[in-house]
């Protein structure tokens, strides 16, 4: 390796530590610029020195020169800020502890970890930055939406983790982590929602929680949005086009998920499946479309967005979603090997992902036809949009159930329609 490249490679560190500053410097200056000279505690040329002390004080190699470098920096630190809360009695100690910060990770670039110090640095930037819109959402935070966000990660960071994934009971059907891992889901489309609606406003709120929760689950969207139409008894077809949006967005979620495994597959689900999501998208257009007609003048000015939490919905879908995985394990166990195609049926009562994902994974190794794994992908899917009004009515009554089983029938019979005219 030439001697000048060498050279350069040793320097990297110590470049990206002083680059690491001075990102960190420039948003404490430009915070800081309408103050006098000379009464800034630290700036873009102070905190550029820091970082680049932290890198040398590594680099020099000496176990205890960091914490000797850091122990003068806090103190120069502690007297900067000192000097600034006898001009302003209300100092922040953000900048002091960003400085601290800044040393640390010019000394984590000097280490190697170039990735992490420059990663960090624009995380902790971008944090510093957006100060009056923290703050902003401090001031409109209520207590209602802190508890519910604690008790969002209570179940999903704390609970989720530990929950053994294997099964328990008949035929080891019970699985603990993935039932919860549903109830999470469920919650969460909940939480989404109810900012969503709360930032966007109703109409545009009920459809992007529409949107987004299809992606992951279009059957806790059904189960969210039928809850809320139930609690409100206003609003039904806005909410109803939520429903629509959300199990529109299953059918390109299918596509992608077979996609990735079995290319070949795709292109044949991908008339049905797209005629269907056309069906369910122009159904969704054409509630929210009747909610800005009619609807709107009914409607609170300023709706109460509801729970931002709603845990006892995803408890009870999680009680109902363990009783069918145990009756389904069940019915395969009584009735036998019937074929894929009861499978499919029984399987899209709970879920059409897994389904999807093993027979796109049986068609790649031949195991099954590509006609044979269309179809029982189809019949998991109309399965599964179908059990959508019966959830609706259950959880939100007839009003939102009807709408919804004519949202689900225009995406069955043009999904069916689209594949008999390919298949023949």
């Amino acid at each position: 390796m030439p001697v000048g490249l060498s050279h350069l490679q040793a320097l990297e560190p110590l470049a990206v530590a002083l680059a690491i500053g001075l990102l960190i410097g420039l948003e404490r200056g430009w915070e800081r610029r309408e103050m006098p000279e000379g009464r800034r505690a630290a700036g873009l040329r102070t905190f550029g020195i820091i970082g680049l002390l932290g890198g040398v004080a590594v680099e020099l190699g000496t176990p205890w020169m960091l914490a000797a470098v850091a122990l003068v920096v806090g103190l120069f630190v502690a007297l900067g800020y000192w000097r600034e809360s006898e001009v302003d009695k209300d100092v922040s100690l953000t900048t002091a502890i960003t400085s601290m910060l800044t040393l640390c990770l010019g000394a984590l670039a000097a280490t190697g970890n170039l990735t992490a110090a420059a990663s960090s640095a624009v995380v902790v930037t971008l944090l510093l930055s957006f100060k009056p819109e923290l703050h902003g959402i401090l001031r409109r935070l209520e207590r209602a939406e802190m508890l519910a966000t604690l008790r969002l990660l209570l179940i999903s960071v704390v609970l989720l983790p530990v929950l053994p994934d294997h099964g328990f009971g008949p035929w080891a059907a019970f699985n603990p982590y993935r039932i919860w891992w549903l109830v999470v889901l469920v919650a969460g489309v909940s939480y989404v929602g109810y900012f969503a609606v709360k930032l966007l406003g109703e109409r545009r709120g009920t459809l992007a929680s529409g949107f987004f929760g299809g992606l992951v689950s279009s059957t806790a969207v059904t189960l969210n949005l039928s809850r809320e139409a139930a609690d409100s008894g206003h609003g039904i077809n806005l909410l109803s086009a939520g429903v629509a949006v959300g199990a529109a967005m299953m059918f390109p979620r299918m596509l992608v998920i077979v996609g990735v495994v079995a290319p070949a597959l795709a292109l044949q689900l991908i008339w049905p499946l797209g005629a269907a999501f056309v069906a369910s998208a122009a159904a969704a257009a054409w509630y929210a479309t009747r909610h800005s007609d009619r609807e709107r003048s009914q409607d609170q000015p300023h709706a109460d967005p509801g729970n931002p939490l709603d845990l006892r919905t995803a408890l009870e879908f999680g009680v109902v979603l363990a009783i069918i995985m145990v009756l389904s394990r069940g019915a395969i166990v009584w009735m036998g090997d019937r074929g894929l195609y009861l499978l499919a049926a029984i399987s899209g009562l709970v879920d059409v992902d897994a389904i999807s994902l093993s027979v796109a994974t049986m068609s790649v190794h031949g195991h099954v036809s590509l006609g044979v794994a269309a179809r029982t992908t189809l019949i998991a899917a109309g399965v599964n949009t179908l059990l959508k009004p019966a959830l609706s009515m259950f959880v939100g009554g007839p009003h939102i159930a009807l709408r919804v089983l004519k949202a689900a029938l225009a995406a069955t019979i043009a999904g069916a329609a689209a594949y008999a005219a390919v298949a023949y």
